[in-house]
């Protein structure tokens, strides 16, 4: 029996987005696996039945089955596990806008065009949740280095990593919160996020910052 853990992208990649970060946890001493879906095109419902009966299949020979999602991915994460049905294990959110995107809402100001663009996980993108009361344990690990797209969409404010701002990852009920110096993208190929991650996964917490 060992830990597992289940890679969510975020909204417009798949799967092979996860490489690096995927080969960090698995150094890291983790069983990993990239859960790829269509973010677009691909209804909410679907997305979450998949994943429910990926995390079940792996229920049986693990000790725990984690999840770390990227962006979208960590709002699908919380979503998925909401209901307390899911086999025990933590999450890590990546930059996710869990109390909702301005970002998002920017691209759906936009028209047909925008709400297109964000797929029918839009209304999770743009409101996110009010507090997390699940059972899991959830930490987030937010960017701070301001490079993207979203920045220009969404006028975000106050610290931010190019698409979403760090107020936007700080929910009532999260276990832990770190900000580091890497923008949204980035946050998939830092050795600093991994590292905070796996320490997570395994203790609940994350590790101090390094001076």
């Amino acid at each position: 029996m060992s830990d597992h853990v289940i890679l969510l992208h975020g909204l417009w990649m798949r799967g092979f987005a996860l490489s690096m970060l995927h080969r960090r946890l698995m150094e890291a001493g983790f069983r990993v696996h990239r859960f790829d879906y269509l973010s677009v095109a691909a209804t909410q419902q679907r997305i979450l039945d998949r994943l429910q009966a990926r995390m079940a299949a792996l229920a049986g020979a693990a000790d725990a089955v984690h999840l770390v999602g990227h962006s979208l991915g960590g709002l699908l994460a919380l979503r998925v596990c909401l209901d307390g049905a899911a086999p025990p294990g933590r999450i890590v959110c990546l930059g996710s806008p869990l109390k909702g995107s301005a970002a998002a809402r920017g691209f759906a100001a936009w028209g047909r065009g925008g709400e297109v663009l964000l797929g029918h996980n839009r209304e999770l993108l743009e409101q996110g949740f009010e507090r997390w009361d699940g059972s899991r344990e959830v930490g987030m690990i937010a960017g701070r280095l301001p490079l993207g797209l979203g920045a220009v969409l969404g006028h975000l404010e106050g610290e931010h990593d190019g698409t979403v701002a760090v107020a936007e990852t700080r929910l009532p009920g999260l276990t832990d919160h770190c900000v580091v110096e890497v923008s949204h993208t980035g946050l998939l190929f830092s050795p600093e996020v991994a590292r905070r991650a796996a320490e997570f996964l395994r203790h609940g917490r994350f590790p101090p910052a390094v001076v």
